[in-house]
């Protein structure tokens, strides 16, 4: 591997930084794999060793990579328990968090609305996927949840047979498509009829919204998602 490009303008570690990212991105390193050590990297890329770990340190901040004490840094692996960790805040009155399951899940393709393709930045007829499922916390559905996705990156998941509970570690391992990051918008709202059905409420049952959108490596919108939530001696809990 050359070193990097002389005319790009970024800090040195940054330009590494970005080729590493690109590794990640295209699947030369996958999920869970162990990446070479900083001293390696240097030396493919004939810069410092402290070069290269301020360019893995900045992967850790970014959760792209995680160092393990003793046995190296690999690349995040989206396990169901880690996406529930990381992306889900929903919590118990006494603190713990909340372990969702999912029923009446069901996947189909459609021409984008306005809103979905606002969100998800599509061209005019673009096409996505819509998920609409309902969350169970302890048997008793507590979310009902809307999900529109790209169809062209996911063009065979209206197919999938049974989806998982927790989709990203599906993106991941099989779309090769990492999301990093989540911008959660809350309010308030009251239970449509078809809300309050799912849900076992009354109509017009005061409910917490949340508007999700999901990017990826690319800082693209993979995912935008509404849930609508009714506590139930639950809370949000923002995590920085």
């Amino acid at each position: 591997m050359s070193p990097p490009d002389s005319t790009d303008v970024r800090p040195l570690y940054a330009k590494v930084r970005g080729e590493l990212v690109e590794r990640i991105r295209s699947g030369v390193w996958k999920p869970g794999q162990l990446i070479p050590s900083e001293f390696e990297i240097a030396a493919e890329f004939g810069v410092s060793q402290g070069t290269a770990r301020k360019a893995i340190s900045a992967l850790a901040a970014e959760r792209l990579v995680m160092r393990q004490q003793g046995r190296g840094t690999f690349v995040v692996e989206h396990t169901p328990a880690h996406v529930l960790f990381r992306f889900f805040n929903m919590f118990d009155a006494d603190g713990e968090l909340i372990t969702p399951d999912s029923v009446d899940a069901s996947a189909t393709v459609a021409r984008a609305n306005a809103s979905e393709a606002a969100a998800l930045r599509l061209d005019a007829g673009a096409d996505v996927v819509r998920i609409a499922r309902v969350r169970t916390r302890r048997g008793s559905p507590f979310i009902r949840e809307s999900i529109a996705l790209p169809h062209q990156l996911f063009p065979d998941l209206a197919q999938t047979p049974k989806l998982p509970n927790t989709l990203y570690d599906l993106f991941q391992k099989s779309y090769g498509i990492l999301l990093v990051r989540t911008e959660d918008r809350l309010s308030a709202a009251a239970a449509d009829p078809d809300t309050a059905a799912a849900l076992g409420l009354a109509a017009g049952a005061p409910l917490l919204r949340i508007e999700r959108l999901a990017f990826g490596l690319d800082a693209r919108p993979i995912e935008w998602r509404v849930s609508l939530c009714h506590l139930r001696a639950a809370y949000y809990l923002a995590r920085s």
